[in-house]
């Protein structure tokens, strides 16, 4: 009779074979070619005369500089506050049971997204010399109650977030519309027998379940619309922090060491949000996470044994996952 070993789980195999691990020398291989190429980048990076590091770090804390950073990240986030805005109001209209909201949002989203948004900056920039003056009164008659220049309310800074807004708002509305989709009916018609009407249903029930797919992509456009902000000089508004960059590079001569100060504080910025929407994927998704069932591990043998296994086998061999459970977003 063939001689049995115990492994070290206490189940009797015979004839165990000690198999030896495969070696995998190409995973050793790639990751030596990826740090030679990694420090031959760096090493060119620190040496290369051309890059004028001297002339970075003495434009990096420029005050010109800081203050374009000041005003990028104000046209970000006032354009991304607006955009969520519109986005939610365009997405309950493309869902809505009048047809004529749901024509006038899909028109929205039609032009916004099929005109580029430097255009669209550039127009917005022409605003008052295609309407001089905003007037209130009686439409299709010259009965005026209330009149103002366009240039007094439509200033460069102004047209740059609203451009940017209503060109962000557009995009966001289909990502909005996604996350509201992808929220069961079930949520919704439960609601509607507990009573709830449909503000409070959208507000309470299929909002909160839809933040968790809307977003891991509302921050990804919110990093996009930092660099989107470098067109608004096609306004022309001229305070950001890639024209302030620009023009002092064209003062001194030198566009290299002032393109690596923009890309150093757009880099720091971005990393920062990235930061901030990895913290808001973590909140949103509470519930939603798969866990495994029971304390995880090998356990002993249970009495009576799981049907299909024998006395001397362990009985939570194989990793069993909950579905997705859905907790902490109660009505």
């Amino acid at each position: 009779m063939a001689k049995k070993e115990v492994d070290g789980e206490g189940v009797n195999i015979p004839n165990r074979i000690k198999a030896l691990p495969v070696k995998r020398p190409s995973p050793i291989v790639a990751a030596v070619i990826v740090v030679l190429l990694a420090a031959m980048l760096i090493q060119g990076l620190i040496t290369n005369p051309r890059l004028d590091w001297p002339t970075v770090w003495k434009y990096l804390f420029n005050e010109n500089v800081l203050e374009g950073i000041r005003y990028t990240l104000e046209l970000t986030a006032i354009s991304m506050v607006v955009a969520i805005i519109l986005s939610v109001i365009l997405a309950i209209m493309r869902k809505s049971i009048n047809p004529v909201l749901r024509g006038v949002s899909w028109f929205f989203i039609w032009f916004f997204r099929g005109t580029p948004v430097y255009t669209q900056l550039i127009f917005w920039g022409l605003f008052a010399v295609l309407i001089p003056k905003i007037s209130l009164g009686i439409p299709f008659t010259s009965v005026e109650f209330w009149s103002i220049d366009s240039n007094v309310v439509v200033t460069a800074f102004n047209a740059a977030w609203i451009g940017l807004a209503l060109n962000e708002a557009a995009y966001l509305s289909e990502i909005v519309r996604a996350g509201l989709e992808a929220v069961d009916p079930g949520q919704t018609e439960a609601a509607k027998a507990l009573g709830m009407n449909r503000t409070l249903i959208m507000r309470r029930i299929v909002l909160p379940q839809a933040m968790r797919i809307i977003i891991p992509p509302t921050g990804n456009e919110t990093i996009g619309m930092l660099k989107t902000t470098s067109l608004v000089t096609a306004v022309p508004f001229t305070l950001e922090l890639q024209f302030a960059t620009n023009a002092i590079a064209n003062r001194i001569y030198k566009p290299i060491p002032l393109l690596l100060v923009a890309c150093f504080w757009y880099l720091l910025i971005t990393s920062i949000l990235m930061v901030v929407q990895s913290r808001l994927e973590a909140h949103f998704g509470k519930g939603f996470n798969a866990r495994p069932v029971g304390t995880k591990g090998k356990q002993p043998p249970y009495d009576p044994p799981y049907p299909g296994k024998s006395d001397g086998e362990p009985k939570d061999d194989v990793n069993k996952i909950n579905q997705t459970t859905f907790a902490g977003l109660n009505a």
